[in-house]
């Protein structure tokens, strides 16, 4: 759900049910006082009482909207229960299988970032994996939520051949533990 997009009070409502999600779903469960199975998963009741008492009153049907309207697919939704698709830094096992990713990936950033990504490559940090899209304009937009944004070419399938490991998120997002340096380019030039 695009924040910048909406502008209607029930709308920015959504806006913070969404954050709310994000947070609590792939960093912080017990803070509001719910579990995540070692799947990821927590039961849609109790997550919609815990945004209750922490002054976000939501129903089933917002938070259809929230899954529903995300244009990133953060979320996903079996029957009673809820997950994010990706993004955790809490332990979870998501179920995925290893894949062998396209020639090419892509990682979207901010320009600050850019000495330590030449320097050590892209990292995990506090998330289970290092991200990537498989198209450009979608990591255009990952990178645009800080800034100006610059967008990173990984070559994934050499990468993949040399032995990393590659997932793919229920969303559509490339998951892989690390992405050294010389495995990445900046658009016309080598990062490595």
């Amino acid at each position: 759900m695009p924040d910048d997009a909406l502008t209607a009070p029930l709308d920015r409502r959504l806006v913070a049910l969404s954050r709310f999600l994000s947070c609590h779903l792939r960093h912080a469960p017990d803070r509001i006082g719910i579990t995540l199975d070692h799947a990821g998963w927590t039961g849609i009741g109790p997550l919609l009482d815990a945004a209750a008492r922490e002054g976000l009153p939501a129903t089933r049907a917002d938070l259809a909207r929230v899954v529903a309207g995300n244009d990133k697919r953060r979320f996903a939704v079996e029957g009673d229960r809820i997950r994010a698709q990706q993004g955790h830094s809490v332990p979870v096992d998501l179920g995925l299988e290893p894949l062998t990713p396209p020639p090419y990936l892509f990682h979207g950033t901010r320009p600050a970032a850019l000495a330590a990504i030449r320097a050590e490559g892209l990292r995990p940090m506090t998330r289970h994996h290092v991200h990537l899209s498989a198209d450009h304009e979608t990591a255009r937009r990952v990178g645009a939520r800080r800034g100006r944004p610059v967008v990173l070419t990984v070559r994934a399938g050499q990468l993949s051949e040399d032995g990393a490991a590659f997932l793919r998120s229920g969303n559509g997002v490339w998951l892989t533990a690390h992405v050294p340096p010389q495995y990445l380019y900046l658009p016309g030039r080598h990062v490595g």
